[in-house]
């Protein structure tokens, strides 16, 4: 069976371990805007350890009844510069992060007006650099029934799929290995290795 799942802003490595498992896969574009997920947050691994980043979306009468599709991104607070600079402090020294920076950050730059359009184009910049080729399909109604993958809740598919093993972190020799953050976490410091770790 085809997993349904939802979109999200970096998504965790287990969003990736999945997609790697399947040749395509649906995502939920009718659902309505629910807060505090991944839809428009992601964790990183700082000098200080997890830090999440999140990033508003405009609020309107009825945004949470609103289709995902037409919620839109609010850039009113500088939140990409924000963004961009806690990223570049968390990963300037890992050893891929120069090589990927500039095509990441372009996204954020250009300002995409929805949050189905940020966070599928994220979404399709680290598959491209990854190596994954599933096949992402919008749902055309609401499917209901969705992966689960949430910030607040543990998720066990790194392990249910055997995945769940450490890479290189820049942080990793003072706090220790941080498992599944955003997949920026395992790009910018494994690079074309990456896809190994989600295989």
């Amino acid at each position: 069976m085809t997993p349904v799942l939802t979109i999200a802003w970096c998504p965790p490595v287990e969003y990736f371990a999945l997609l790697a498992k399947y040749s395509s896969v649906y995502m939920e574009a009718c659902e309505n805007y629910q807060k505090q997920s991944y839809r428009n947050r992601c964790r990183i691994y700082a000098e200080n350890g997890v830090q999440n980043l999140h990033f508003p979306v405009r609020h309107r009468d009825g945004t949470f009844s609103l289709p995902i599709r037409e919620i839109e991104v609010d850039y009113s607070t500088p939140w990409v510069a924000k963004a961009e600079r806690c990223i570049e402090t968390a990963y300037g020294s890992s050893a891929f992060f120069e090589y990927y920076r500039d095509g990441f950050f372009a996204i954020l730059d250009a300002q995409p007006r929805t949050l189905w359009e940020l966070d599928m184009q994220v979404i399709r910049f680290f598959m491209d650099k990854i190596g994954l080729k599933t096949e992402i399909l919008p749902t055309e109604s609401f499917a209901g029934e969705h992966v689960d993958i949430h910030p607040k809740r543990p998720n066990a598919i790194l392990q249910e799929l055997g995945l769940e093993r450490p890479y290189y972190q820049v942080f990793s020799e003072r706090s220790g290995f941080i498992p599944n953050l955003s997949v920026m976490d395992l790009l910018f410091n494994e690079g074309p290795a990456s896809l190994e770790f989600i295989l």
